[in-house]
């Protein structure tokens, strides 16, 4: 059996995080740390990720409900969900329909069932028809993502209850096999007529750097994209199902009540504008989460390293983060992409503006994904929680990087003028507050 830190240098490939990962390999080997029973408690005891207090908007929502502030409503057809997503202030435009049998309920999922995804900055609500729970996921802003579910049975006071092993099985980045850091999922599929997977090669863990070509296979997707080919809609049979005229043929759809029964559902679409969302999104968000466990734990254990070390792991660990948010890496868009669900507008009208209305929310969809390539997540509580130092390092690497003169290769997608909106937009928005 591979030590800790040969699995890590297997898994990680990119060079910073095998640094940080001996880093890591040589805190967790201290005798009294590794009596714990959990991976997070022995790897990352700083976090505390198995506490009782936590700040994330379904906590909130929970708190809500327990001091008679709020009544849930519950519906005949689909329990909570209309309710969860009103408290949660969650756009049912934002729907998502994933038939791939790839999640928690998967004996209850198919192509004519699919499982509904609806989603905000902070949390992630899905959907299974006959289902006697929703599942939800938000980002805490200190620890990160954190895992629920919420009983479909009518309650006087609904309860949002923590789960743990349940979901990270799968929700942790190296199924607590040590190393890992909570996470959400995206993945692309090979999936069968009973929403099978139907071969474990065309399985990836999708972000928004996964060529369009190769996304969303088990998904169904509504919108239009013009001659660019992505994988979903399809239900494969044989090879001939994944040539280039099928999947020409399976693309560019006002909505989805075609290929499945949307009456259940709240809308008949699946955005292809909100896929792209939630991919920057669930690729950002996984970034803060890691970089905060890395970090805080380096820090934490500064009497162990030196200060040498500690410094260059927050460095390395920033720069991937910074990646991240400059959406450093996404392949271009070589048609213009349109939503059919109001999705686009809904969340766009949600950013934070400058003087000329301007926001990093605003969508460009004709040869990348936003107008101004920054994330929106900058903004978020869980970019603010990050440690001090890290959120120091970062802050003097934006300002380089959106200098006029800075023409490091990694960030040659950002032109004179993005560079100069990204600043002005940044400055007038109070991205730091």
């Amino acid at each position: 059996m591979p030590t800790m830190c040969q699995f890590r240098a297997v898994n990680i490939k990119n060079s910073s995080y095998l640094f940080i990962a001996g880093l890591l390999y040589l805190i967790s080997s201290i005798p009294a740390l590794a009596q714990d029973s959990s991976p997070y408690e022995r790897e990352y005891p700083v976090l505390d990720y198995g506490r009782e207090q936590l700040q994330d908007v379904v906590t909130g929502l929970q708190g809500r409900i327990d001091r008679g502030e709020l009544v849930m409503e519950y519906d005949s057809r689909r329990g909570y969900l209309d309710a969860a997503l009103e408290a949660l202030n969650i756009s049912p435009s934002s729907q998502l329909l994933v038939f791939s049998r790839t999640s928690l309920q998967q004996p209850l999922i198919s192509p004519q069932t699919p499982r509904a995804i609806y989603f905000n900055d902070d949390v992630y609500v899905a959907w299974v028809q006959e289902s006697g729970l929703l599942e939800i996921a938000a980002m805490d802003p200190e620890i990160g993502p954190v895992f629920f579910t919420l009983s479909q049975l009518e309650s006087e006071r609904p309860q949002f209850n923590r789960e743990f092993r349940t979901c990270l099985r799968c929700h942790d980045s190296l199924s607590l096999t040590g190393g890992g850091t909570p996470r959400f999922m995206m993945s692309s599929n090979y999936t069968g007529v009973a929403g099978q997977l139907v071969s474990h090669e065309g399985s990836i863990m999708t972000t928004s750097r996964t060529p369009i070509s190769s996304r969303w296979g088990g998904w169904y997707v509504s919108g239009y994209h013009g001659e660019q080919r992505h994988l979903g809609n399809l239900l494969i049979r044989t090879a001939d199902d994944i040539a280039d005229e099928n999947l020409a043929r399976m693309g560019n759809r006002q909505d989805v009540s075609g290929l499945t029964d949307t009456g259940p559902y709240l809308t008949p679409y699946s955005d292809i504008v909100a896929l792209l969302v939630i991919e920057h999104q669930v690729e950002v968000q996984n970034q803060i989460a890691r970089t905060n466990f890395y970090a805080r734990t380096l820090l934490d254990e500064a009497d162990v390293l030196s200060a040498a070390e500690v410094e260059q792991g927050l460095q390395l660990l920033s720069e991937e983060l910074l990646q991240s948010l400059f959406m450093v890496g996404q392949p271009p868009l070589t048609d213009s992409i349109e939503g059919t669900s109001g999705f686009a507008q809904t969340f766009m009208a949600n950013g934070r503006k400058d003087e000329q209305g301007r926001s990093l929310k605003d969508l460009e969809l004709q040869q990348r994904l936003f107008k101004y390539p920054l994330s929106y997540q900058i903004y978020s509580k869980a970019y603010a929680g990050l440690p001090g130092r890290v959120k120091e390092i970062i802050t003097v690497r934006i300002e380089e990087i959106l200098s006029s003169e800075y023409s490091e290769p990694d960030y040659s997608h950002l032109r004179t003028e993005d560079k100069q909106a990204i600043s002005e937009i940044l400055a007038a928005t109070g991205w730091q507050d």
